[in-house]
Formats: C-alpha cells, structure tokens, sequence
C-alpha cells in the first residue's frame, strides 16, 4: 500500500476495513457512507457522531497511514469536498458574488455568536481582566492576529495586556504566570498543539484560562475556567475560517467593552492619556 499522501483516503479505508474490530469497523463504515459530514467536526464532535471513543478514532486513523486525525482530515476533504469549496465555507460558483458570500456569512457567525455567548461569564472574564496584574492573550496563526488586536484594544484602557507572534516566546509568557494573572487563549478549533501546551503550562503555573474558540467539546474548551463561544456556519479546518476570526474579534470587542464598564471612570481616564499620547503625532 502506498503512502497515504498518495493513495486515496476513501481506498484506504475500503481496503483495511475487513481487518478492523468491530469499533474500528464502525468509524468506517460511518465516513464511508459520510464523508462530506466527517470532514468538518472535532475529533471529539466525530466521535461522539459515531458513538466510538475519541481513542478508538484515533487509532483507526493510524491505522490507515495517517500521523494524526488532522492530517487524516485534511486528505478527506481533498477527496470528497469540491475545491471551490475549500476556499470558503460555502460553495463557489463562477457566477457567485464575493461581497455576498463574504457578508452572509459574516453576518451569520456574529448572529450565532451573539446566540452563544453566555453575557454572565462574559462579565465575569471582565471582572477577571481589570484585577489581574498581568492579563497575557495567546493565539497561534490566525488566531494570533486577534490577539494582537485584543491587546491593541486592551492596552488602552490601562490594564497591563501582552501577547506575542512567535510560539516560543508565547510559551515563555505563560511560564512566568501566576495564580495572580489571566489569560486570553483564543483558538478557532480548539484542537492545535501548541495552543494546548500554552494552556497546559499556564495551569502548571496556577493562572486561570479565559478561552475563545468554536467548539465546545475541544481540548481547549474542557481545559479552560471560562468558555466564550462563538459561531461559525458550516466552519472547516480546510477553509481559512473567515467568519470564524469575525466572531472572535467581536467577543474581544464586547469583552472590551464589558471591562470598561468594570474600571469607569479610571478607565476613561487612561483612555484620554493614550488619546492625548497619539494626538501629538498627527497632522
């Protein structure tokens, strides 16, 4: 048998199934009648569909070749979703309207967000934020960029924020947490390695975590204090997860928004010194 990079993912299947037990037997007959639908949940959400344990998927996709569900992911959705498909997370036709396509889905992540949100835990993440004497935010790759904008807003307001682009030097942050300090992990799947080791040594460290992602049922959803879910139709790791950034840089704004409210006046106050700072620079 070829390398799974090679060899159709729906052949490996077919041609190992006979020699599975019986609930490895299960997980493929169901991506063989659903393959469409196993490509977009977790491997947690996957599993739970099929009624098999999380360990019981994982070794059937090793059991095809593959390293991990990720990469065992992936090579499903080349196989089965339509390339124009993989671009969005909504299919494309030659005829179709960029600015809808963008917008409706735009629109419909932030109203799915709002649905999710639960405002309490919202409030008491802000609460959280305006006491900690350092409030870190963390994300890897696109999630990274709203973390930079979550500290670009943050920062104004006085409270002590920080985040950085590089893993390591993100890592290095979270080693330095105390039970004194929050942080901000933000992760679209909830499922990415490094993130998880982020988390992993902020709890080594005592820090509570305050997570943003779309999938209650990842690893980084059970391991955080507080969840603060977002919507995203139809998401896919495949895709670039568009609608999935939107939503989360909604929740930053809101939770902006919710600490404002929390620090009042001395939060005004800080505002009008980064404002006063900034002014001198323009023309």
């Amino acid at each position: 048998m070829g390398s799974p990079s090679k060899t159709s993912c729906v052949y490996l299947i077919h041609s190992c199934i006979e020699s599975c037990s019986a609930k490895e037997k299960r997980v493929g007959e169901y991506i063989l009648a659903n393959p469409a639908k196993s490509v977009h949940p977790s491997i947690d959400e996957l599993a739970s569909q099929i009624g098999v344990s999380v360990s019981t998927l994982l070794r059937f996709v090793k059991k095809l070749g593959y390293e991990g569900y990720q990469e065992f992911r992936i090579a499903l959705a080349t196989e089965t979703i339509a390339p124009e498909a993989r671009i969005f997370e909504t299919s494309l036709y030659p005829s179709s309207d960029p600015v809808g396509i963008s917008f409706t889905a735009a629109r419909s992540a932030l109203e799915m967000t709002e649905r999710l949100v639960d405002e309490e835990v919202l409030e008491q993440v802000a609460r959280r934020v305006c006491e900690a004497e350092v409030f870190s935010i963390f994300g890897i790759g696109g999630s990274g960029l709203v973390a930079a904008d979550a500290v670009h807003k943050f920062i104004r307001s006085g409270i002590h924020c920080q985040t950085a682009a590089d893993y390591h030097l993100q890592l290095m942050m979270a080693s330095q947490a105390s039970p004194r300090d929050l942080a901000l992990v933000i992760s679209h799947t909830g499922t990415n390695k490094d993130t998880l080791a982020i988390v992993e040594e902020l709890r080594k460290r005592g820090c509570e975590v305050a997570a943003i992602t779309t999938y209650p049922r990842s690893p980084l959803a059970r391991r955080a204090d507080y969840l603060l879910l977002s919507g995203a139709p139809g998401a896919s790791v495949i895709s670039e997860a568009f609608s999935a950034r939107i939503a989360h840089l909604a929740i930053v704004d809101a939770l902006y928004i919710a600490a404002m409210g929390v620090l009042e006046r001395k939060g005004l106050e800080n505002m009008d010194k980064m404002r006063q700072a900034i002014a001198g620079r323009r023309l």
